[in-house]
């Protein structure tokens, strides 16, 4: 159709009116078009895994980096021994985090993880940006295990791969990494190569890695544990030498907490299990028990294996970048240290395919919707597998391993990460108090009067539009409480640990201000749907993981705040040059002319998972579909 009707289409604009521009009301109408899940067994993908391949694919794409890597660094610069406290806070958000994504999965099934959750209940610019943000922290994560695994191996060959390239491929420095690192690059397209090949194929590979990868945690835990000497870990301020106050907590309780602010990005990767769920047998089973069983397991890792290298090498001694080698060079096991080397390079292979698994899926999720290109959606008729995602997010993922150090590639893994577990707890809270199907029928007049009155006194035993839109603006209004509460206690956190009483008593007065807006969501009636997972102590489980990982935002320097934003304003310009045109929510014109009640009632959703049901699930036979 011609640029001017398209433009009147998209925004549902009355053609006798072109000349007006999109209204406000319009406007936002079609930025929070909503994504109805139909449950049918219509996916292209292939259902071939089991509870025991999600739970596989979790551990190995969280059980990496931080386990060979995080516990020595957080260890020797921030928490000390005590670095065992850092990883339980670290744990306990993250489960919070997983439970939440545990009852996502089990209410929606489809490919795309915290995108389409999103997609389904706060709207489609949300979901988008929610997506953008997930293919940023699968692309840096899956280019940081590449970079990782490139330095475990080059210590295994006493650096002389690097020192070769350096030679023959150097580069700048600076933003850039001193020599290009075409081992990362190679390592990723073969990788990518694998996967494609099929979903079954690569978590039997997945399987074999991530059961090496535990193998060599239970190897350093019972080994390490006839050279623990308890003393290690009440050391003197002079033994330490200047690194720390000596002692079980060298750096005080603000390292402590500084410490698991690192120790919780060791957590990040569980969630690519909800990515698969378009591919699992049982997604309502497999989905929840995949998520709590794999961060358990990684939980009992970091933990074990901090304790044990803490005790085995005092924290001051111990080693950055590469702890396991170290330690077991310096107490003279040379056998073991190139055992665990080999070990390491297996886990970190497993982390590289945890992390690279659901990058291609959340490309494919969004392109089967319309906003991303639609070639990215291709799933290949023999393989099953989205051919082309895969293989680009493959090559994307190598060049950013090739070109950039691993410290400049980690910058930016925590704010898409943490923005997307904010929103699905978020997310549980807006679906759990979404108003009953059956119950709530009749039209009701939402005023200012009816949603206070409601807030302060429930005046119904189900939920209802009034109810629904009170909760929605109790927790907009948590969000940004939340984000001033986090803001103060970081920008004057000394003064916070140094116990200033004034500070302590705003900071009181805002902390009670929010447990008073979970009290009033929590007298809120909830929803009738069953589910085969449920989130316990709704709102309070959400509520208090919406705060921890906004507190973590707040953290974040303002170098790679700037990064982010860049990243999204490319994100914007595909969307609104692209996907606003190419949704697949967009009411289709053939369905006005053959249903003009359907659009009247465009608001409900049972009228419109009806109207898919009517039109084979949603696939509409439009222009844009034939050509």
């Amino acid at each position: 159709m011609p640029m001017m009707e398209e433009v009147l289409y998209v925004f549902n604009i009355d053609p006798k009116e072109k000349m007006r521009f999109p209204s406000w009301s319009q406007t936002q109408k079609t930025l929070s078009r909503k994504k109805f899940v139909v449950q049918e067994d219509d996916t292209k993908l292939a259902k071939v895994l089991t509870t025991l391949d999600l739970t596989a694919l979790g551990v190995g794409s969280t059980l990496g980096v931080g386990v060979y890597v995080l516990a020595g660094e957080v260890a020797k610069t921030t928490a000390g021994p005590a670095v065992i406290i850092s990883f339980l806070i670290a744990a306990l958000a993250s489960i919070l985090a997983g439970l939440c994504y545990a009852e996502f999965g089990a209410r929606v099934p489809k490919a795309g993880s915290a995108y389409v959750y999103s997609y389904v209940c706060i709207g489609e610019f949300f979901a988008f940006i929610i997506g953008w943000n997930l293919i940023l922290e699968y692309l840096i994560g899956s280019a940081s295990c590449l970079k990782a695994l490139f330095l475990y191996s080059d210590d295994l060959a006493n650096n002389s791969m690097s020192t070769f390239l350096k030679q023959i491929m150097p580069m700048g420095g600076g933003q850039i990494a001193a020599y290009a690192d075409v081992f990362s690059l190679t390592v990723s397209i073969v990788f990518a190569v694998a996967l494609a090949f099929g979903a079954k194929e690569s978590s039997l590979v997945n399987n074999v890695f991530t059961c090496v990868n535990i193998a060599i945690v239970l190897l350093v835990i019972i080994s390490g544990i006839f050279k623990c000497d308890p003393n290690n870990w009440n050391r003197t301020a002079a033994e330490a030498m200047g690194i720390g106050l000596g002692g079980f907590a060298p750096y005080g309780i603000k390292g402590i907490i500084k410490g698991a602010a690192k120790c919780f990005y060791g957590f990040i990767g569980f969630d690519c299990i909800a990515t698969a769920g378009e591919e699992a047998k049982t997604p309502q089973k497999s989905i929840p028990i995949g998520v709590v069983m794999s961060l358990l397991i990684v939980f009992l890792a970091y933990f074990g294996m901090s304790t044990v290298l803490t005790m085995m090498l005092p924290y001051y001694e111990q080693h950055t970048t590469a702890p396991l080698p170290h330690v077991y060079e310096k107490i003279g096991w040379t056998a073991v240290k190139y055992i665990v080397s080999i070990g390491a390079c297996c886990g970190l292979f497993s982390s590289l395919l945890g992390a690279m698994f659901p990058l291609p899926r959340i490309i494919y999720a969004m392109a089967s919707d319309g906003l991303l290109f639609k070639a990215l959606a291709r799933v290949h008729p023999k393989f099953q597998t989205p051919f082309v995602g895969t293989l680009l997010a493959g090559t994307v993922t190598g060049i950013l391993a090739c070109i950039f150090d691993l410290e400049k590639l980690t910058e930016m893994m925590s704010i898409g990460t943490l923005l997307a577990y904010s929103m699905v707890a978020a997310c549980v809270l807006v679906l759990r108090y979404a108003p009953d199907s059956k119950k709530s029928e009749t039209a009701e007049t939402i005023t200012i009067k009816s949603l206070l009155k409601q807030t302060l006194s429930a005046q119904t035993t189900y939920s209802t539009k009034v109810t629904s839109t009170v909760v929605s603006w109790l927790i907009i209004v948590f969000f940004i409480f939340c984000f001033l509460l986090s803001a103060i206690m970081t920008i004057f956190e000394d003064s916070l640990y140094n116990g200033e009483l004034w500070l302590m008593g705003v900071c009181l007065i805002l902390g009670t201000f929010l447990l008073l807006l979970l009290f009033a969501v929590s007298f809120q009636p909830t929803s009738d749907v069953k589910l085969g997972f449920s989130v316990p102590l709704v709102p309070w489980i959400p509520g208090v993981s919406i705060f921890i990982n906004i507190y973590l935002m707040t953290n974040i320097n303002k170098d790679t705040w700037l990064k982010y934003i860049y990243w999204i304003a490319i994100g914007l310009v595909i969307y609104f040059t692209y996907g606003i045109w190419h949704s697949k929510e967009r009411s289709p014109p053939l369905s006005t002319k053959a249903n003009p009640n359907l659009v009247k009632q465009n608001g409900h959703a049972n009228d419109i998972i009806q109207y898919y049901g009517a039109t084979t699930a949603g696939k509409l036979d439009t222009d844009e579909e034939k050509l």
